[in-house]
């Protein structure tokens, strides 16, 4: 396997700079021969039914790996996650339908570390805040793309949902004051990062839909998936990219002093992991037997049926 992290350190490999996206500049940030991590461009769909849409990441995986497509899927590849059309960053996909059921796992079980980096309007007032509001879909006429708060009216089926947000430092763009935040969903709804920010009143700069078609002026949303690791028993994914938002990168963005370092916080992050997972690996050293009999009993009525669902998904009928 070959991780090319290193190569999106420089300025060059950051997609050309602000470059818009096309068919051959789908940046590989990890290869093995289970997985693919890239670094999705911003304002791309993963995939798409529609014929119009023929930029898609998919179509970007055909072009340059046109042998790991698996002709029994509908798209040719198997993502493991998604991100939205306007999100940037870490996007794991299978190459095989055995490692898409071990990453599925480890979503499933939530051993699966994400960490995003934004740009959202206004100084943040507090280094460090819990947004716990829980996600509902948003019923209202013209609306029902959208996702929404409990406390909004028209709001359906509301979810707990948590994210942390943890300020790094404060500034300007363009003029205008906002704040660079390291953002940890702790659940996994629809537009929970966008909908969190939004609901404490700083909403994600050049989030066209969220701010109900006002923030138009940015060249891109500013929501990065930053970190991806996923802990396999046979494979660690363990993915960190460029950061999109600095004043190298785009001179619209003038940022004052650090106020938490981005490097300490992933370190720290990656640190938590490995004694989690060493504790993980303790636990089942010393009770493997009684976990065996607990975990083979419910994989094969329940767990089971949820992973080969999860994976039909990708594949024609």
């Amino acid at each position: 396997m070959r991780c090319i992290c290193e190569v999106q350190r420089t300025r060059a490999a950051w997609f050309g700079d602000m470059e818009a996206a096309s068919i051959n500049n789908l940046c590989i940030l990890y290869q093995s021969t289970n997985f693919l991590v890239v670094n999705k461009h911003w304002d791309i769909r993963i995939d798409s039914k529609m014929w119009y849409e023929k930029l898609t990441v998919q179509s970007q995986l055909k072009y340059r790996f046109p042998e790991l497509a698996d002709p029994d899927t509908y798209y040719g590849f198997r993502f493991c996650h998604q991100l939205d059309f306007s999100t940037s960053g870490a996007l794991c996909i299978a190459l095989n339908k055995m490692a898409a059921a071990k990453a599925y796992r480890c979503f499933r079980d939530r051993l699966v570390t994400k960490v995003y980096l934004a740009l959202v309007r206004g100084h943040v007032s507090v280094n460090r805040m819990m947004m716990d509001h829980a996600i509902g879909k948003n019923t209202t006429e013209g609306m029902t793309h959208m996702m929404c708060t409990e406390e909004t009216q028209g709001c359906q089926n509301p979810k707990p949902s948590q994210t942390v947000m943890t300020v790094l430092a404060r500034g300007f763009y363009s003029g205008d004051p906002v704040t660079k935040v390291l953002l940890q969903p702790i659940t996994g709804r629809t537009h929970q990062l966008r909908v969190h920010c939004r609901a404490v009143g700083h909403p994600i700069v050049g989030d066209f839909t969220y701010s109900l078609k006002t923030d138009s002026s940015p060249y891109r949303m500013m929501l990065h998936a930053h970190q991806l690791r996923i802990p396999m028993d046979e494979e660690l994914i363990d993915v960190t990219t460029a950061d999109p938002f600095t004043h190298l990168v785009d001179s619209n963005l003038e940022l004052g002093l650090c106020v938490n370092s981005l490097h300490d916080i992933i370190k720290g992050l990656k640190g938590k992991c490995v004694i989690e997972q060493c504790d993980k690996n303790n636990i089942l050293g010393v009770q493997a037997e009684k976990i065996q009999v607990e975990k083979t009993s419910e994989e094969t009525k329940e767990e089971r049926e949820k992973c080969l669902q999860w994976l039909n998904e990708w594949t024609m009928s």
